[in-house]
């Protein structure tokens, strides 16, 4: 619980703020004298002719008056560019343009950057030319005005410069906006989420007409279509104008669709990230992103702060919008303008997570103030990556990297003409590890798109209409309450306008758990209104579809070889190690095919009689055999109701699994995620606002939420019994037909409670069933000793030796041999091969 101190302080804050000027909307003037660029040496704090004040300048003339000599002259300019007389020499300095895979614009203007005025403002704030030399001053030609605060004449170091957040531009612009390219209709097009230039908001100047707002420079961007070097700003409490033509700040709620210049961010006149998904995102709604930066973090980025003089509000995350996660001039080595975006402060390695943890880190340590376990408290994602096995986020160097150009088929075709891939995050199979499995990585956009995500339970937002607008719900996961309720595998409101893959396979043998997909249809894209969540979509409309792109052979080659060589060969599948699960775990050194082990065969789905081709041998499936292909409900229901199961007496199953038995499904992140406490439930720890849903991290192997490594019944953090009601399996007494293992006729009762009673102990779930039990080739998800297959390297119905039988990734100390698969609640001693074996071999000594 929050201490009372934290309250208190929590509580003064939010007074405090309010108490405050907060952000309003800009009003700009003309007025060089009362910014920055007033470098004469009139008296900080002096009155301006405009009404405004000459502002705190490091950087100033010790005895020059004049204001305009610095960049102007009336005789004497530079010749040769087209500049308002301008009174200095430009940079003959090579520059490293911004480039970008995901980047839409023409790369040989990039590469020719900086051009145009750009290269009048870079004659300064390059680093590489004295501020206090000009052409002509009071006549004199070449002439040094006498300065303070320089560095050596040339501009200073920024005092945020190692912060992260704030930096010179020098010469190496690959981590500042791009400039000197042609911005027209047909740019728009292909990137997808930009403006058309209209001329009124953003475009060329025209002689005798009203200019833009925003005015291109022969169609090309350059640094004055977003900045005028003589405007300030009248309304104070926006802090920081930074010489921006428009608000630097969103004033109220974003809309979507048409651009407010009275009211909208300035970013957004240009980039309109697909209107209403990015104005009621969970980065941008205002009944959501509430929480407001600490007054450090705001100072520090140089955002209205309670530290100023006059103090100002700290801004609440909504209305700093883009500039949460962007910085128009970043730290270098950063991709994509990301604020604090590197594996240091001042660079050296692009590490996209550092932007994320600026707010989704430990209470104390993030950027904003939030209430742990309250309403707005903010997933902590920071910490859980730091568990002891997490995905592999950290690496040495970013692999990670959007858009690009190639084909990876329907739906992935990512030319620069038509792919727009990089407003959905695409990355190429490359990317993700097919044929080059050192490219595997995870970032937090390879789940979510940040522009796109929401708080509803449901992608579609608010009662599943498709509508994202209106009152959020209490968290952007999905339902799930620890009591009856429907339970789906609809994708959430955090995994909104993501992309991932819907595996396709092939009739017959496709059905079989031996057989990879035949391929993958990729879904992608905003899905805008759409109240659909067919698995059909083109969007995701699924948790497991984000999952599989990279746990299938859609991310890595797969030959479809086992572990180890059983006389086949080896796979070819990644390996298990840092910062994952250790080799040899429960016998597993290789990643199982999820799109393979979730296949939901219909023709397998229900208690089948008869069914062929699921992969078990032809003497343990087809004509007369109760066996079929068994798997959690993860891509598809299991139709195999408590009646069809044989349980007359109540289901094993704890809330919300003992409703809908046999037509609910659920997602990847039930079991997999953050360790959860509880030993009857899978929902994090403290709820909603406690640990997060989804699986960045954990203290358990293989990223589960309970126990799974070498453990059995006697573990009371065991994963199975976070949703199977461990008294079914582990109690010596009888406790009724609610499980499918019940004997048929010489009344033994529930045979889990059988078989502890007569052993003396708690079973070992891997003695019957698989030890990846996502999904599998025989019902009940149970292994078979008499008929080992090619999941091992063998020939289906090879027997395995005598004793228990590990052999990862399938059998871990299994003992299992059936002879007969029994109807479900219909089972006899016979069935596993009798008594004296199951006294003996089976029973006698388990591990």
């Amino acid at each position: 619980m929050l201490s009372m101190a934290r309250l208190a302080t929590l509580a003064l804050l939010l007074f405090t703020a309010f108490a405050q000027a907060q952000i309003a909307a800009s009003n700009k003037i003309s007025d060089v004298r009362g910014t920055k660029h007033n470098l004469s040496a009139a008296a900080d704090g002096s009155a301006t002719p405009s009404g405004g004040t000459v502002p705190v300048r490091a950087v100033k003339a010790t005895s020059e008056t004049q204001v305009c000599v610095f960049c102007h002259t009336p005789h004497e300019a530079t010749s040769g560019i087209v500049a308002p007389l301008w009174n200095r020499q430009l940079s003959g300095a090579t520059y490293t343009p911004y480039t970008s895979s995901s980047l839409e614009a023409d790369a040989a203007q990039l590469a020719a950057a900086p051009g145009g005025s750009s290269k009048l403002c870079l004659s300064c704030h390059d680093g590489t030319m004295a501020i206090d030399k000009v052409n002509v001053l009071n006549g004199i030609k070449n002439a040094t005005i006498a300065m303070t605060g320089t560095s050596g004449g040339k501009m200073p170091i920024s005092p945020g410069a190692g912060t992260g957040f704030t930096r010179n531009l020098g010469t190496d612009l690959s981590n500042d906006h791009p400039i000197s390219f042609t911005y027209d209709s047909t740019l728009a097009g292909r990137d997808g989420e930009l403006r058309s230039p209209d001329g009124v908001l953003v475009g060329n100047r025209v002689r005798g007409a009203t200019p833009p707002k925003l005015p291109l420079e022969n169609n090309q961007v350059q640094c004055s279509t977003c900045h005028d070097p003589h405007l300030r700003d009248k309304t104070a409490s926006n802090g920081n104008a930074k010489f921006l033509r428009m608000n630097r700040f969103q004033v109220a709620q974003p809309a979507g669709a048409i651009f407010n210049s009275a009211s909208d961010i300035i970013c957004l006149a240009c980039h309109d990230k697909a209107g209403a998904s990015w104005a009621f995102s969970a980065h941008a709604n205002s009944q959501v992103a509430t929480q407001r930066y600490t007054p450090a973090a705001a100072q520090l980025r140089e955002f209205p702060s309670s530290l100023d003089t006059p103090a100002n509000a700290n801004p609440p995350v909504w209305q700093v919008g883009c500039l949460n996660c962007h910085d128009t001039h970043s730290v270098q080595d950063s991709r994509r303008l990301l604020r604090e975006g590197t594996n240091t402060k001042t660079g050296g390695s692009a590490a996209l997570e550092e932007a994320c943890y600026q707010c989704h880190a430990p209470f104390g340590s993030s950027a904003v103030t939030y209430a742990p376990l309250s309403a707005n408290a903010i997933p902590d994602i920071k910490t859980d990556f730091g568990l002891a096995t997490h995905m592999p986020i950290a690496a040495a160097t970013e692999v990670h990297d959007i858009g690009g150009v190639f084909n990876d088929g329907p739906r992935a075709d990512c030319s620069k003409i038509t792919g727009k891939c990089g407003i959905d995050m695409l990355e190429s199979r490359t990317k993700l590890g097919e044929g080059n499995l050192t490219n595997r990585h995870a970032e937090c956009s390879d789940c979510h798109n940040p522009h796109r995500v929401v708080k509803f339970r449901d992608f579609r937002g608010n009662s599943s209409s498709g509508n994202i607008t209106g009152t959020p719900d209490a968290a952007g996961t999905h339902p799930h309450t620890d009591n009856a309720m429907n339970h789906t595998n609809i994708a959430s409101g955090v995994l909104r306008g993501s992309w991932g893959v819907e595996p396709t396979y092939g009739g017959g043998v496709g059905a079989s758990f031996q057989s990879l997909p035949t391929g993958f249809r990729v879904v992608r894209g905003d899905p805008g209104t759409s109240s659909s969540a067919a698995v059909t979509e083109t969007f995701v409309t699924r948790e497991y579809q984000i999952c599989l792109k990279c746990h299938s052979d859609y991310g890595y080659s797969d030959n479809n070889l086992p572990q180890t060589d059983g006389g086949t060969g080896f796979g070819n599948r990644p390996t298990l190690g840092t910062p994952g699960t250790p080799p040899n775990t429960n016998g597993v050194t290789m990643y199982t095919n999820q799109a393979k082990e979730f296949q939901a065969p219909i023709a397998h789905a229900g208690e089948t009689v008869g069914v062929a081709g699921g992969g078990a041998a032809a003497a343990f499936e087809g004509a007369g055999k109760v066996n079929h292909r068994s798997w959690h409900p993860v891509m598809n229901a299991t139709g195999r109701t408590t009646t069809i199961r044989g349980m007359s007496g109540g289901n094993p199953w704890l809330a919300p699994w003992n409703n809908q038995v046999g037509s609910n499904t659920m997602y990847c992140s039930d079991c997999h995620g953050s360790s959860v406490i509880s030993t009857t439930s899978v929902v994090p720890d403290n709820g909603d606002n406690g640990n997060p849903w989804g699986p960045h991290g954990s203290t358990n192997d293989f990223i589960l939420k309970g126990a799974w490594t070498d453990t059995g019944g006697g573990n009371a953090s065991l994963l199975c019994f976070k949703c199977h009601a461990k008294a079914n399996y582990t109690s010596g007494n009888d406790t009724g037909r609610k499980t499918g293992f019940y004997d048929r006729s010489s009344g033994k009762g529930n045979l889990h409670n059988y078989h502890v009673d007569r052993m003396g102990k708690e079973l070992r779930c891997t003695w019957c069933h698989v030890a990846v039990p996502h999904g599998w080739k025989n019902k009940g998800l149970l292994v078979n000793l008499n008929d080992l297959g090619p999941e091992v390297g063998k020939t289906a119905g090879t027997a395995a030796p005598t004793g228990a039988y590990t052999n990862g990734p399938y059998y871990y100390k299994a003992v299992l041999r059936v002879t007969t698969f029994a109807s479900s609640g219909a089972w006899a001693a016979g069935d596993c091969g009798g008594k004296d074996y199951m006294r003996g071999a089976m029973c006698g000594s388990p591990p």
